[in-house]
């Protein structure tokens, strides 16, 4: 499989009341093709830090952040923006969506945004309903954001994030503002996204979550003390083993 994500020796620093906090600490880790990777570790470890990092949504101190083959610490701020909208898709836990446009319009906005999604206006929208009935929205498509559920909100994200077909989506606690019912519905759509090929690193404190990923990244101080692998997930039966196995290992690292 191809390589989507190569990290190389990652650092992140801020500088507050003239103290130095290493965030991150010579990083490494690779994310390849098809793979769906949850990020762990204890609050203030660096999670968010380092998706925010590698996604070229902050900056870095120093290392190498290879995307697809590109070096995307290198590129200026046009051509971060650009990749982002083109290559990328993010989800986040709280559910940014610009309150003047119905559902449909959100989901559809990066798509029309976007110089390289050079399809007409018609499969665009085309593209975006198929979407929305893939996870199961497209009956509120026409509605306000105030007018849906979390749950609801959180598939149409999910559904902005693909419009624009992306080599690898992002998501920083996508589960983390919802209950668990519609937590464990939005987690069974990513699943079933990675299933059909997507590409995916996500932030989690939830073991649920993590269960349902090929690979765990457990981060601690801002460095990676350890990588646990699982199988593809493909059924609710095999969750219950998964978790089992997987909390296992994450206090092992000392959950």
């Amino acid at each position: 499989m191809n390589t989507v994500l190569n990290v190389r020796d990652l650092c992140k620093t801020y500088i507050l009341n003239k103290h130095q906090n290493n965030v991150l600490k010579n990083v490494n880790f690779s994310i390849t093709e098809g793979e769906i990777v949850a990020v762990m570790g204890p609050s203030g470890s660096g999670k968010s830090t380092l998706l925010y990092a590698v996604s070229g949504m902050d900056n870095v101190t120093a290392g190498e952040v290879d995307f697809c083959g590109e070096n995307i610490t290198k590129l200026n701020e046009k051509k971060l923006a650009e990749l982002r909208l083109d290559e990328m898709g993010f989800i986040f836990q709280q559910m940014y969506m610009l309150k003047n446009l119905t559902i449909e319009d959100n989901i559809l906005l990066p798509a029309f945004q976007s110089k390289k999604n050079t399809a007409s206006k018609n499969d665009k929208i085309n593209s975006g309903r198929d979407l929305m009935r893939k996870l199961g929205i497209i009956d509120i498509a026409d509605n306000d954001i105030t007018e849906v559920s979390g749950g609801q909100l959180q598939r149409a994200c999910i559904c902005r994030s693909m419009i624009n077909k992306p080599k690898m989506i992002f998501a920083d606690e996508p589960t983390g503002a919802l209950n668990r019912s519609s937590s464990d519905e939005v987690m069974e759509e990513l699943a079933k996204l990675n299933a059909g090929g997507a590409t995916i690193m996500l932030v989690t404190h939830d073991v649920k979550v993590a269960a349902k990923c090929t690979r765990v990244l457990y981060i601690v101080d801002g460095n990676i003390k350890g990588e646990y692998s699982l199988d593809r997930y493909t059924s609710p039966s095999q969750l219950r083993e998964r978790e089992r196995t997987l909390n296992n290992w994450l206090l092992e690292m000392g959950w």
